[in-house]
């Protein structure tokens, strides 16, 4: 990347976070950056993401992931199917001052993200090659989030596990099914339904925040 590319798209990275409520600064978007030169240096033998562009990267993997950022809840965060690292790592980058937890079941994408976490040098992220349903915390986490993982249904058992009654389960979707909010397992709420507005993105977003029985 050129030094001019560089600088539009740091430019880029920081005006977007601040239209998403994310206090990312210059250092940190240099280090979303790298995570994108390490995901595109990897994606040529893994496959980790179907997203080559760069620019779609920006928007797709890395302001995406920031969206959330506003309805994170406490400071231990598990994200779960987190494929190569997101929303887990942009948002381990713009809030030092939580610990992140990135679970998923495939092998190589989370020992990408070993590598990522290291390379920037991020001391508040955990990656576990683990299926959600099967992990067991010391203490429940206070957010789950999760990125396109699965019908909600599927999502509130898969989290179960990992939920106390204070949890809030953030799941980032797109368009949802109607029929898809009515089908939560028993006890199970929903607290709020809002868009998500991701500059450039051009695509519906939309975080659906459940509750987990309350004992």
């Amino acid at each position: 990347m050129t030094a001019d590319a560089d600088s539009e798209a740091v430019r880029r990275l920081t005006a977007g976070a601040a239209q998403l409520g994310a206090p990312l600064t210059v250092e940190g978007a240099r280090r979303l950056l790298r995570l994108l030169d390490e995901l595109e240096r990897w994606n040529v033998a893994y496959n980790l993401t179907a997203i080559r562009d760069r620019q779609q990267m920006l928007t797709h993997h890395l302001l995406d992931s920031l969206s959330v950022y506003p309805a994170l809840y406490g400071r231990h965060v598990a994200d779960v199917g987190t494929g190569a690292g997101f929303p887990g790592l942009p948002l381990a980058v713009v809030d030092p001052q939580r610990h992140f937890t990135l679970l998923d079941s495939n092998g190589k994408k989370i020992r990408f993200v070993t590598h990522a976490a290291r390379v920037l040098g991020l001391q508040n992220v955990d990656a576990v090659h683990v299926r959600a349903e099967r992990f067991t915390p010391l203490q429940p986490f206070d957010t789950v989030v999760a990125r396109a993982f699965a019908a909600l249904e599927t999502l509130a058992e898969s989290v179960a596990p990992l939920c106390g009654p204070q949890t809030r389960v953030l799941a980032m979707k797109g368009r949802p099914d109607p029929a898809e909010l009515d089908a939560l397992p028993l006890h199970w709420s929903i607290e709020r339904v809002e868009p998500l507005d991701v500059p450039g993105l051009g695509e519906t977003r939309q975080l659906i925040v459940l509750r987990p029985p309350q004992g």
